[in-house]
């Protein structure tokens, strides 16, 4: 193999375009699907035998098993953060020098630190990721190609030289580029936390709340899009959610606590009767949210 980026070692082991994915659920089916469509070479491990057996009749080359890593340009970690981050501990000696591993879970504090730490013993690169794209339902069934098309990805680089770090960068940007993403967004860990609690994590817990109104089960014939833009991301995963949240705590029960505090506003000049409070309070939303759209 011709070495031509300096992030690649002279030792590398890994076969150019092939890739490892770590979990076949939505994001981890739709990269696999995605990739497999733009001619690479696809492997993945999956916890349920069948799924897995099911993406090999179509989509994936094979299993990635321990023969398989070392010989993969890049891994993608797309399993619950706990399950992400052990995987990768367990089997980082085996990783091909000058490989790319990146994570695409849904926060990243819990996993970038411990997994830049792995990466800093090995000479093979980590790099945290985050597509912002998804819909409310969950599995490899629902997994599709056009996943990402023209969704941005958030990128946590790790703190390398900026040479390294730009070479790393443009790479993995090329491996990805079947998948179709519109933007790449660099941020550090804290910063994509910090805004993915209020853009996604407090979306779920809103919307998980708001079907436990018991007129939730008598709506039909009442509701249209303004229920069902609210309600959409009810459905969820809550084994997943569980630790996304617990692992944002702090910043999305700040979030949280925010909009309480907002809402009471609304509930107090409501039960006062008081119009001028409720119109200023509305007009003020609304002024936001077109701030926010022209931003």
């Amino acid at each position: 193999m011709t070495i031509e980026h300096p992030s690649i070692p002279a030792g590398a082991t890994f076969v150019p375009n092939r890739i490892g994915v770590f979990g076949l659920g939505l994001i981890g089916g739709s990269f696999v699907k995605a990739l497999h469509e733009g001619g690479a070479e696809v492997y993945a491990w999956n916890r349920t035998r069948s799924t897995l057996e099911l993406a090999m009749i179509d989509t994936v080359d094979g299993e990635l098993d321990d023969d398989i890593v070392p010989t993969c340009e890049l891994i993608i970690l797309a399993g619950y953060p706990d399950a992400s981050v052990s995987w990768l501990a367990e089997r980082a000696s085996l990783i091909s020098p000058g490989a790319i591993v990146i994570d695409v879970v849904g926060v990243k504090r819990a996993v970038c630190d411990t997994c830049f730490a792995i990466a800093a013993q090995h000479d093979w690169t980590f790099v945290g990721c985050h597509p912002m794209a998804g819909t409310q339902f969950s599995g490899y069934a629902h997994a599709r190609a056009n996943m990402f098309h023209n969704a941005p990805m958030v990128v946590v680089p790790p703190s390398i030289d900026d040479f390294e770090r730009l070479d790393v960068l443009e790479r993995l940007k090329n491996l990805l580029r079947p998948c179709g993403f519109g933007f790449f967004t660099l941020a550090t860990a804290k910063e994509h936390d910090e805004l993915i609690a209020y853009t996604s994590q407090l979306a779920h817990v809103v919307s998980n709340a708001y079907v436990k109104s018991p007129a939730a089960q008598k709506h039909k014939g009442f509701s249209a899009g303004s229920y069902k833009d609210l309600t959409r991301v009810a459905r969820l995963n809550p084994t997943m959610w569980t630790e996304l949240f617990l692992d944002n705590a702090d910043f999305l029960s700040e979030e949280i606590g925010t909009l309480i505090a907002n809402l009471q506003q609304y509930k107090d000049a409501i039960d006062a009767g008081d119009a001028g409070r409720l119109h200023e309070l509305l007009a003020e939303g609304d002024r936001l949210k077109r701030e926010a759209e022209r931003r």
